[in-house]
């Protein structure tokens, strides 16, 4: 498998250095880009000095263009799976092996790396609102998701094309439904996720309620009008039936 590490990063002057120096011990060699989504701090100074190999964004684009930059980026150059990786140093990347390995033997379309498969969540506000989300998804789709807000998803080679180009797909939740619904299969793996050191999230508690809110009514409502793009492998299936 043909593995690229797509990081967007925004602002993570405090952070950058940490997280490839994590990244390039758990998985010497594997190839990489720090999308650097128009930070206004020194975020992109760092990766130069330091030699990273880096996308320079001019403006903000938020999530979804520094996304679909790295993934368009993976496409034209014969990658075989994306695995997004945040900048913050929330995502540990010893996990990238298992990901890969449960990829490549289950053949499935997207792995995701979950706090939740065999550990309870707590209960707080962010928690329920990610109940909620996970319901909405297990009732438009059957699939049961323990934890559909995680960033650190492993992407193979049916759903890049889509992904760089689709005009409504976001590495977002209801995404993951729309995706489901439309025949890709997804695993989700075991894994420990740590709390941001340094900077500052984007996501305040009121911005973390109305997203979920919004995951949730998007779920239920809006995807449901999206026309299918079904993975590479179903389309392919469908054609020999």
């Amino acid at each position: 498998m043909k593995l690229l590490i797509v990081i967007p990063a925004y602002n993570e002057a405090e952070n950058i250095v940490r997280v490839m120096g994590e990244l390039r011990e758990a998985a010497p060699g594997t190839d990489y880009v720090i999308v650097n989504d128009g930070s206004g701090d020194e975020t992109a100074e760092i990766c130069r000095k330091n030699g990273f190999h880096l996308l320079n964004l001019p403006a903000n684009l938020g999530l979804t263009g520094a996304f679909q930059t790295g993934m368009q980026y993976a496409v034209r150059n014969g990658y075989d799976a994306v695995l997004q990786l945040d900048a913050d140093g929330q995502h540990d990347p010893r996990y990238i092996g298992l990901m890969a390995e449960t990829m490549e033997r289950t053949g499935c379309d997207l792995v995701i790396a979950s706090r939740f498969v065999t550990e309870k969540k707590p209960l707080s506000p962010r928690m329920i609102g990610s109940d909620l989300i996970s319901a909405a998804i297990r009732l438009t789709t059957g699939k049961r998701l323990t934890d559909p807000t995680s960033g650190m998803r492993l992407w193979g080679k049916s759903l890049l094309h889509g992904m760089a180009w689709g005009m409504n797909l976001r590495p977002e939740p209801d995404t993951l439904a729309y995706l489901i619904r439309s025949g890709a299969a997804v695993e989700e793996v075991q894994v420990t996720m740590r709390e941001r050191i340094a900077g500052q999230s984007y996501l305040s508690v009121g911005k973390s309620a109305r997203y979920m809110l919004q995951m949730f009514s998007n779920i239920l409502l809006i995807q449901w009008a999206l026309r299918k793009v079904e993975p590479e492998h179903v389309r392919k299936e469908k054609k020999e039936e």
